[in-house]
C-alpha cells in the first residue's frame, strides 16, 4: 500500500534524525526517498491483520499482544503490542514484562526497560503505560492506541466486510476472522484438549469444552443460584423464572421458551415422524416416544414398584399402580362423591349417572355402557364359548357360568338356607327349598 503522509505518526521524521547525512557529511539529494527507504511503513490495517487469530464468533481470544521485535530493520508499528485496541476486553500489557534487547536497541522505555530501535516506536509503546488512546471513534467514542485499530473498528459501524471467503463468499470485517472461518471448510482443528485429545477449530470452543473436565460452571442464576457451563444455557434457564416464550408457532401462535420445543411442536402440524422403529416401521414425532415404544418389542420394564417389585415399561403405569398400595383415589365423581384411582374408571362410572351407552351391538343395535359388556353380549350372536371346563370340556360364553358349573364337580354348595341350614349350589335353589323360607345368599 502507498505510505501514508498524514501527520499522526511523527516518528517517521524523528526516527531518522541521526542518519540524515552520509559518510562524507554531504546532504542526500532526496530526503524524502531516504526517509521512506529507511523506514518501511505499513498501513495500520496491515498491522492489525498481522496479529494472531481471533474466533469469528467471539469464542477465541485474540492474541493482541504479540512479542515485539527489537531487531533492527523491523517495522516500527509492529514493535508495539496492540493491548489497547479494545478497552472493554481488559487486556493487560503483559508483553512489557518480556524484554528482548540487542546492542542495536537505542531507545529504552523508562518504565519497563524495554528497548526499541526507533523513537516513534517507543512513543507508541508508552501508550501501554499511559493508557493514552488518541484515535477516537466519531460514532461511539471508543478510543484506540493506533489508527489502524480504529479503521478496523469502524467496520462495525459501516458493515464493511472486505475479506471474503473464496469457498462460500461469506464476508468478514477482519482478515483473522476469515482465517478462523476457513477452518470450517478445511476441517483444521489446531486446538487440542490435553485431557481427551479432542480437537477444536477455535480456542474459545476448547475453553468451553474444558469445563466438562473441570466441572467449572461460571454462569450463575441470580434467582436460584444454579450454575451453568455456558452463558447460552443460563439465558435459556432464566426463561423458567421469567416465563418468557420468545419462540412462537406460526400456525397456532403457541409460545415456547426454547427453540427445540418449538421444533418438536411443529411436527404436530406437519405430521413429520422422523423417528422410525427398526422392528415394526412405526414412526414417531419424538425420540423419547420411540424409546418408550421399543419396550413393547424388548419387553424391558425399567420402572419397578418398591413395594411388590412388579415392573412396568412406562413410568406413568408405575405411578398408577402405586395407588393400589397407597389407596389413593384422586378422581372423584361430582355426582355421588365416589373416588377412583384412575381417570378412566371415573369416566366409565359417570355413564351410570348419564345413562350413556356408547358401545352399540352391530347385530341387534343394543347399547352398552362399557366395551367389555358389548364383547360379552356378542357371544350370543357368535356362539363363542371361550371358557372351558377342565374336567368335562364343556364350554361357556361367560366366566360366571363356568364358575357355577364347576360346583357340580367340586360339590361346593355356598348358598345356605337360613332355616334348615341346607346347602345349595345356586341362590335360585335356596329359594326353591321346601322350607319356603327367607335365604341368605353368600355369593362367592
Amino acid at each position: 500500500q502507498t505510505p501514508s503522509l498524514e501527520p499522526e505518526p511523527p516518528h517517521i521524521k524523528e526516527e531518522q534524525e541521526e542518519p540524515l547525512t552520509n559518510q562524507q557529511g554531504e546532504q542526500p539529494q532526496d530526503i524524502t526517498k531516504l526517509l521512506f527507504t529507511a523506514v518501511p511503513v505499513k498501513s495500520e490495517d496491515d498491522e492489525e491483520e498481522a496479529g494472531q487469530m481471533e474466533a469469528e464468533d467471539g469464542g477465541e481470544e485474540p492474541a493482541r499482544n504479540p512479542e515485539p521485535s527489537s531487531e533492527s530493520g523491523s517495522n516500527p508499528l509492529s514493535d508495539v503490542p496492540l493491548s489497547h485496541d479494545r478497552p472493554d476486553v481488559g487486556e493487560k500489557p503483559a508483553s512489557c514484562s518480556k524484554t528482548k534487547t540487542t546492542g542495536k536497541s537505542t531507545f529504552r522505555c523508562s518504565l519497563c526497560g524495554r528497548g526499541f530501535t526507533h523513537k516513534g516506536t517507543l512513543k507508541l509503546h508508552m501508550r501501554i503505560h499511559t493508557g493514552e488512546k488518541p484515535f477516537l471513534c466519531s460514532l461511539c467514542g471508543q478510543g484506540f492506541t493506533q489508527k489502524g485499530n480504529l479503521n478496523s473498528h469502524m467496520r462495525n459501524h459501516t458493515g464493511e466486510k472486505p475479506f471474503v471467503c473464496s469457498t462460500c463468499d461469506k464476508g468478514f470485517a477482519r482478515k483473522d476472522h476469515l482465517k478462523s472461518h476457513m477452518r470450517n471448510h478445511t476441517g483444521e482443528k489446531p486446538f487440542v484438549c490435553s485431557t481427551c485429545d479432542k480437537g477444536f477449530a477455535h480456542q474459545g470452543d476448547l475453553r468451553k469444552h474444558m469445563r466438562i473436565h473441570t466441572g467449572e460452571k461460571p454462569f450463575i442464576c441470580s434467582i436460584c443460584s444454579k450454575g451453568f457451563a455456558h452463558k447460552g444455557d443460563l439465558i435459556s434457564h432464566m426463561r423458567n423464572h421469567t416465563g418468557e416464550k420468545p419462540f412462537v408457532c406460526s400456525t397456532c401462535d403457541k409460545g415456547f421458551a426454547h427453540q427445540g420445543d418449538l421444533s418438536k411442536h411443529m411436527r404436530i402440524h406437519t405430521g413429520e415422524k422422523p423417528f422410525i422403529c427398526s422392528t415394526c416401521g412405526k414412526g414417531f414425532a419424538h425420540k423419547g416416544d420411540l424409546i418408550s415404544h421399543m419396550r413393547n418389542h424388548t419387553g424391558e420394564k425399567p420402572f419397578i414398584c418398591a413395594t411388590c417389585d412388579k415392573g412396568f415399561a412406562w413410568k406413568g403405569h408405575l405411578r398408577k399402580h402405586m395407588r393400589i398400595h397407597t389407596g389413593e383415589k384422586p378422581f372423584i365423581c361430582s355426582t355421588c362423591d365416589k373416588g377412583f384411582a384412575h381417570q378412566g374408571d371415573l369416566s366409565k362410572h359417570m355413564r351410570i349417572h348419564t345413562g350413556e351407552k356408547p358401545f352399540i351391538c352391530s347385530t341387534c343395535d343394543k347399547g352398552f355402557a362399557w366395551k367389555g359388556d358389548l364383547s360379552k353380549h356378542m357371544r350370543i350372536h357368535t356362539g363363542e364359548k371361550p371358557f372351558i371346563c377342565s374336567t368335562c370340556d364343556r364350554g361357556f360364553a361367560w366366566k360366571g357360568h363356568l364358575r357355577k358349573h364347576m360346583r357340580i364337580h367340586t360339590g361346593e354348595k355356598p348358598f345356605i338356607c337360613s332355616t334348615c341350614d341346607k346347602g345349595f349350589r345356586t341362590c335360585r335353589d335356596v329359594v326353591l327349598c321346601v322350607c319356603v323360607c327367607v335365604c341368605v345368599c353368600v355369593c362367592v
